[in-house]
């Protein structure tokens, strides 16, 4: 993948909806959430047509905080998990991505206030509307030494969640992939916000 990757969704849509562009203009991902599901079931294709399936990601659990969400590629091999942590999480975001049972990455908001702003103004009729101009969020990816891998930064938009992703190390590819994976799953998770 060409980095940054442009990520955009509509917040209103009835059926969620993720579309990945790189640095060029190409699209790279389409995700599309099943709807009526009791466990998350997220479906990311290589096309807008859903012909090119390339990967699945399926909760562990009916709606949980601490539920695992499993990445897998078409032939469905396990590629790595998201996990929330629970009631941290509640002050400041924070979910583990992870591969072969380790935690690979850490995803941090990098400033809590931004999500307790947004909780509180969010609530309120009409200006409630504006919160995803105002506050932008920006999440770190670490690695477990600390040092930063990528960013997720939230771009200002009225009625649509639209974020970069930028690349702030080297990464294999399957690195890369599963980072990105968990970040997009993180936003389906988290779409409500900003």
């Amino acid at each position: 993948m060409r980095f940054p990757l442009s990520v955009a969704f509509k917040k209103l849509a009835l059926a969620p909806q993720i579309f990945v562009h790189d640095s060029d203009g190409q699209l790279q991902l389409y995700v599309r959430q099943k709807l009526m599901k009791l466990k998350e079931a997220v479906s990311i294709f290589g096309d807008e047509a859903q012909q090119n399936l390339l990967y699945t990601v399926q909760a562990d659990r009916v709606i949980d905080i601490r539920a695992r969400y499993t990445m897998r590629d078409a032939g469905g091999t396990e590629i790595g998990y998201l996990q929330g942590k629970g009631m941290r999480s509640l002050w400041k975001l924070h979910y583990e991505i992870g591969r072969d049972g380790q935690t690979v990455f850490d995803v941090r908001e990098e400033n809590a206030w931004v999500k307790v702003i947004d909780g509180l103004v969010g609530e309120i009729p009409v200006i409630g509307l504006f919160t995803g101009y105002i506050l932008n969020p920006k999440y770190n990816v670490t690695r477990q030494d600390g040092t930063l891998a990528l960013r997720l930064i939230k771009q200002p938009a009225l009625f649509q969640g639209k974020f970069s992703i930028e690349k702030a190390a080297d990464l294999s590819p399957e690195e890369e992939g599963v980072a990105v994976l968990g970040l997009l799953m993180m936003l389906l998770l988290e779409r409500a916000r900003g």
